[in-house]
């Protein structure tokens, strides 16, 4: 950290702006990489000349102004076509005759199609899930390679290798950092949803490794689906994702105890669930409604947990509606996770029974076979049933195939119990 004032102020400053640089320098220069680059020179600039001529008053549209004329000194040391020449340099300078107001107006204005231009590359289907997860955090995010490598539990030379691998995918498919539309756009955000979703998930129930939540990840899924709302405030699946996201995150601080063991949400003390977080999302999800997007996956899977949210105890949860929205839910994403859950949302209403009924069905199920949560549910409705010796060969079953050490242990235990 820089001891000097002005150059902790530019520091902060970069954070903030930083993404929405790398947009603007994404989409004129056609190449990430260079874009990062550019972004970089600008700082060290800034970090230069602030600490004398102090903060601008409008210190992106100095960044951006300040990147875009290393832009053009690149493209005369290196050569590049007369047309790229041209046609940046005759950008830079119709901003030069602008006026102060006029410039800021147009490299200082708020979050837009450029930022939004850049989620949509990052999140490209031709690059993998994961890549897009890097890339996106590494992008839009700003984390380092080094953070992104320890949320996801990798090392850093297989982070930067997935992103590397993003980028190059991306400039040989010529994706344009832009905003797709009309009907390109449906097509295309599903995928920028799934990689933010996908960030939150691995936040909010850890795959692997010792901790059972990592809230950083979480955050920055937050944080990317609010940018995402502010930027498509009609689109509902958008909106969908985000209450989802901000109900579920509310139950963060109650799914460990003090000693970090699993604490399930039937058990939870719903006194730590944070408040300001479930009326977000309640107020994003009354938004869907509004819309008449209450049937999109993410505003089902939203109204699923609204209805936890808000049962002031777990016995006032209303399990008959949940076992409703689940069977609502197969005819829009139908999937063996969803089967499962509706399975467990029916055990809860209708008795063990019905549950083993439904989980049985879908046993046989290849993308269940190493599954965890399958022989745990089974544990849980006929250890419900009185059928103890069989409900703990399931729960020993579920904790061999689970990944985090500390669902691990609490499968264990219920094995224990029986």
């Amino acid at each position: 950290m820089a001891a000097d004032p002005t150059l902790r102020a530019t520091e902060a400053v970069f954070r903030i702006e930083r993404a929405r640089l790398i947009a603007g320098l994404a989409r004129l220069t056609r190449d990430v990489d260079r874009a990062e680059e550019l972004a970089q020179d600008a700082l060290l600039v800034a970090m230069t000349e602030w600490p004398s001529s102090g903060v601008p008053a409008n210190p992106g549209a100095w960044l951006m102004a300040a990147a875009k004329r290393r832009a053009i000194d690149g493209i005369r040391h290196a050569q590049m076509r007369e047309r790229k020449h041209a046609e940046i340099a005759r950008e830079l300078d119709e901003e030069q005759g602008m006026s102060a107001d006029a410039l800021e107006a147009a490299l200082d204005d708020p979050l837009g199609d450029e930022l939004l231009g850049l989620i949509f590359a990052a999140c490209h289907p031709v690059i993998g899930p994961e890549g897009r997860a890097a890339l996106t955090l590494r992008l839009v995010g700003g984390l380092t390679v080094e953070e992104i490598a320890r949320a996801f539990l990798s090392n850093e030379a297989a982070i930067a290798a997935r992103i590397t691998r993003a980028k190059k995918a991306i400039g040989k498919a010529g994706v344009a950092f832009a905003v797709p539309r009309g009907a390109e756009l449906a097509v295309r955000l599903p995928s920028v949803l799934e990689v933010v979703y996908l960030i939150f998930n691995e936040g909010y129930a850890a795959t692997a490794g010792l901790s059972l939540v990592r809230p950083p990840l979480c955050g920055e899924a937050q944080r990317l689906g609010r940018i995402l709302a502010g930027l498509m405030p009609e689109q509902p699946e958008v909106l969908g994702l985000l209450a989802l996201m901000e109900i579920q995150a509310s139950r963060l601080a109650a799914r460990a105890g003090p000693d970090g063991q699993f604490v399930p949400l039937t058990e939870q003390n719903r006194a730590r669930w944070d408040q300001l977080l479930i009326r977000r999302g309640l107020n994003a999800l009354a938004r869907v409604e509004a819309l008449g997007g209450a049937d999109g996956s993410y505003a089902l899977q939203a109204a699923l947990a609204a209805c936890h949210a808000r049962a002031r105890r777990a016995e006032d949860t209303d399990w008959r509606r949940i076992a409703a929205l689940y069977d609502r839910l197969r005819q829009v994403m139908p999937s063996p996770v969803v089967e499962l859950n509706r399975a467990v949302a029916h055990s809860m209403a209708f008795g063990p029974d019905a549950g083993l009924a439904l989980v049985d069905a879908i046993a046989d199920a290849a993308a269940l076979r190493h599954y965890a949560p399958l022989p745990a549910a089974r544990g849980d409705f006929l250890f419900r049933a009185g059928r103890r010796a069989e409900a703990k060969a399931q729960f020993e079953a579920a904790a061999a195939l689970a990944g985090n050490d500390r669902e691990r242990d609490y499968l264990l235990r219920r094995a224990a119990d029986c």
